[in-house]
């Protein structure tokens, strides 16, 4: 239990996600194609929270992947869906605009 709690509202430490940025991360938005179509981090493909599953082969070999949206809870759901699914190179990004700030950055 704590497990799962700790994976929905965790999130990886800035550096970690930067060394997963410049090693090419699997760069996920997850809100509505709405959402994604106003702004999103450079190079991120749109695949919304409630196609996750259906997509599970988009996520198929990637490295590291970085999922995140507006403020971080759907990117929680996505990363629990990812691991339950097979995936253990996921990581929680938390907001669109703090990806894309880590992202500028480098």
């Amino acid at each position: 239990m704590f497990k799962l709690i700790k994976s929905l509202f965790s999130r990886p430490d800035d550096q970690t996600l930067i060394e997963a940025i410049k090693d090419g991360a699997f760069l996920v938005d997850v809100r509505s194609a709405g959402e994604f179509a106003s702004g999103s981090v450079p190079g991120a493909v749109n695949i919304p929270l409630d196609q996750i599953e259906k997509k599970l082969d988009k996520f198929k070999g990637k490295k590291s992947i970085i999922v995140f949206c507006l403020s971080g809870g759907r990117s929680s759901q996505a990363h629990v869906i990812l691991q339950r699914n097979g995936f253990d190179n996921v990581l929680n990004g938390g907001t669109w605009n703090h990806v894309a700030s880590l992202k500028k950055s480098i």
